[in-house]
Order: C-alpha cells, then structure tokens, then sequence
C-alpha cells in the first residue's frame, strides 16, 4: 500500500494572512521572576531577628538559601509544566535553558541551606564543623517533616548528577527523562518542610497563603496541561500509525492517521512528544518534528535512526496506537517580520524546515531552502522538496561533502555571494548543535540581524 501527501497549495491556504510578529514576554517574565525573588528576601528579612551570634547569623544564611530554593523549585516545576503561553510565545528550548540553570540554582541553594542550616545548630549546640553529618542525622529524626525533606534532597542531587552533559550523553534518554520526572516528588517532599519549620511562615499567614497558592497554582497547571489535556487530545483524535515510508538510508517516515486533525491547532514549524503504543515502545516518549503541514486525516513525521527508539520506527505496524502530546514549538510562521525567507537544515533538521518551505506565504523567488547533508544520498525528501520548489517558484539548495570528504564552505562570504540580499531575508535554522552554531555566525558576518535569526533545538 502506498499513503501519500498531497502538494501544499492546500495547507497554505490555511496560513495566507498578514504575519505579525509576536513579540517575546521574556523581559516581562524575568522581571516578574525578580520581583518574586525581591518579596521572598523582603519576607525573610522582615522576619529576621537581631543577629547577635555566629550560630544566628549561619542559621540565618541557611533561611534565605532555603526560601530561594524553595521558590525557584516551583519555577523549575512550572518550566516543566508545558504551559501554551511559555511554549509557543518564549519557545520550547529557551524554555528548557530556563529550565536547566533554574535547576541548577536550585540545586546549589539546596545544598548550601543543609550546609548553613547544619552548621548553625551545630554552634548552638556547641559542637565542631565536623560533627554537621551527626547534627544533620539529628535533625531528621526529630524536626517535623525533616525525613521528607532528606528524601526530597537526595532526589534533586540524583537529577542533578544525571543531568550533567557528560552524564546525560551516556545515558540512555529514557532514562534521563523517567529520573528528571522525579522532580515533581521531590518538590512535594520539600513543600511541607518549609512551611512547619520555616519562622516566615509560622509568624506570617498571609505569607503561607502566598505559599500556597504559588505552589497551589503550579500544580494545577502541571495537572492540566501534563495530564488532562494529552488525555483529552488523544481521546478526541484517536491517532494510529498509517504507515511506514522509507525515506532515504537510516531515515524513515511515519504517517498517522486520526479524527479532526486539523482541530489540535499543530503549526508547520512546531513538535509533539510521541509514544507509540507497540512492544518495547510503550514506555518511551521522544520529541519529533511534524515533517509535512498537518491535514484533517493525517500527521507524518521523518525520522533518522539514531538510537533504539528512532531505529524502531521502521518496525511500526498499521494500526499502531499513538499517544502525543503538543503541539509544541515556536519556530512558526509567526515568527516572521520580512517578505523574503532562508531556510536552513542540516541532518534531520529538515523536518521542521520541509514543512514551512511548503506553507510560509512567499512571492515567487522569496523563499530559499538551503539544505546540508553528508552526501546526496542522506538529502532525506529531495524529490518532495524539488517539487514544492517548482511548485512555488521558491529557490532550493543543498550543501554535501565532496567525493574526498571535504566539507562544503558556509561562511559569510558564501552566503552573501549566493544571497546577494541575506541581510533583508528572516532566517529559520534547524540542525545539530555544531552546524548551527556554524550558521548562526556566518550569518551574523553577513549582516542579518540576531533578532531574525530564528532557531530551535527540540533535543528536550
């Protein structure tokens, strides 16, 4: 049996209207995120007595370490929260970059609120900055909440230590990605610690309101969008893998079939987390490009094989359950301010790329594909891609190794020579990590603005 998808005169339909840019609410945000930091220091010095002693003044450090990490656990938490208005507006990684220095902070708040705190009771009790560990076990046993807490910790530092990159690179990604949802625990263990042991709220109840309702409104979004809406989304369109097409050596695609695809408001451009629904499979969650514009009946992405998830794609039988959740990203048209338009793939990065070359609004001779592999061979949907160049008089251009394995030139002299107007052009770029950061220099030496330079890693 042979699926096929249909030219994109039809899906570009869909998006011909006035491109406005959207603006980024990350000043906004940051700002508000300070100001959270600001009430909590004011909390914890409003709250703070005189500091006549050595142990009072350790115990006190440990305070405002502990209400730091408290409150940056909740934005670490609200990160992982997959929220529409962080996702599409701010975009998935730069979220995810949040995500992972709030961690980190986190993390070290943590550890230097056990270590001052420790220390503090430690001089009361008027023993030696050796004798923390046998405080710390003290401590546990008798403060309330204390033993959650030690668990909670012990958590975060596992998460920490596994998400190190030269540990994450070692690890399988199922397994990085099962342990970092032990965040979500761990939080819950430290929440209550906080509020029985901590002055500021014991003293303050409009204090611990405020506690409960930053933690309170979290948690709800965490359950809406981690958890009712991927079951509503699936409830409604019921998605069952189509079929499989073998696209060029290593790469295949997988087309889904559903109900009313065209309702889950997917933009070319933008990513789902798939699970599918088959053996040794049901348990893995990876994030994948749509590699074509959605349509009413049906979804494809194109993956390269890359590890045993990606590699067991090609194994997929019609019929397959599928289980997502997005859509995610905000590589889209609406990231777009000028007329003319280059994109630029390396590898695999061509998914998202292939669907906005065959729905961004373009005149002809506006759109450009410039599109990098190893060799003509690992060019993965060439013939679609020649086609929807005709089609819309767009411009297509790849960029291979030679036969002696030398690597094509993409420097700012190149792209200028090739296009003459790159400065006036908005540039969408999608590939690994190396290649794009290649690119991102050679077209800031060739004068397109960093605020026109749009990329996305979906590598979460």
């Amino acid at each position: 049996m042979t699926t096929t998808i249909a030219g994109g005169r039809a899906a570009r339909r869909q998006t011909m209207r006035r491109i406005r840019p959207r603006r980024s609410p990350a000043v906004p945000l940051l700002l508000a995120v300070w100001a959270g930091a600001a009430g909590v220091i004011w909390l914890w010095w409003n709250n703070t007595p005189s500091l006549a002693d050595t142990a009072s003044k350790w115990l006190a450090a440990g305070r405002i370490t502990g209400l730091l990490a408290g409150y940056l656990m909740a934005l670490v938490v609200l990160q992982m929260a997959r929220v529409p208005a962080l996702e599409r507006r701010v975009g998935s990684d730069r979220v995810a970059r949040w995500h992972a220095m709030s961690g980190r902070y986190t993390l070290s708040l943590v550890v230097a609120h056990v270590v001052l705190t420790m220390y503090g009771y430690a001089l009361q009790a008027g023993l030696a900055f050796g004798d923390i560990v046998q405080q710390t076990i003290d401590s546990i046993n008798q403060l309330p909440d204390m033993g959650k807490a030690a668990i909670g910790t012990g958590i975060l530092v596992v998460i920490g230590l596994i998400s190190m990159g030269p540990v994450r690179r070692r690890i399988p990604y199922d397994l990085w990605y099962h342990v970092h949802l032990l965040t979500y625990a761990a939080t819950f263990m430290t929440f209550w610690h906080q509020l029985s042991t901590g002055n500021e709220f014991v003293v303050e109840p409009l204090a611990k309101t405020a506690w409960y309702a930053l933690y309170g409104t979290v948690t709800a979004l965490v359950v809406w969008y981690r958890i009712l809406t991927p079951i509503r989304l699936n409830m409604r369109h019921r998605l069952r893998v189509e079929a499989v097409i073998e696209e060029a050596p290593g790469v295949a695609s997988v087309l889904m079939s559903g109900r009313k695809l065209h309702r889950m408001g997917a933009e070319a451009g933008q990513f789902f987390r798939w699970r599918f629904l088959a053996p040794g499979m049901r348990f893995s969650s990876h994030p994948y490009s749509l590699s074509a514009a959605p349509r009413p009946n049906m979804l494809r992405i194109t993956v390269k094989a890359a590890g045993d998830h990606s590699s067991a794609l090609r194994d997929l039988e019609p019929g397959t359950r599928v289980w997502a959740e997005g859509p995610y990203g905000a590589m889209t048209a609406g990231k777009r301010s000028r007329g003319k338009v280059l994109l630029v793939a390396g590898g695999v990065g061509i998914t998202p790329m292939r669907a906005l070359f065959e729905t961004l609004p373009a005149a002809a001779g506006d759109l450009t594909l410039l599109y990098r592999a190893n060799s003509t061979q690992d060019l993965a949907l060439w013939d679609e891609l020649a086609s929807i160049a005709e089609e819309r008089g767009a411009r297509l251009m790849y960029a291979v190794n030679s036969p002696e394995g030398e690597r094509p030139d993409i420097s700012p002299d190149t792209l200028r020579r090739k296009i003459p107007d790159i400065d006036e052009h908005d540039v969408f770029l999608c590939g690994p990590p190396g290649f794009a950061q290649q690119v991102y220099e050679a077209l800031r030496g060739a004068g397109v603005p960093t605020r026109r330079i749009h990329h996305e890693s979906f590598e979460m």
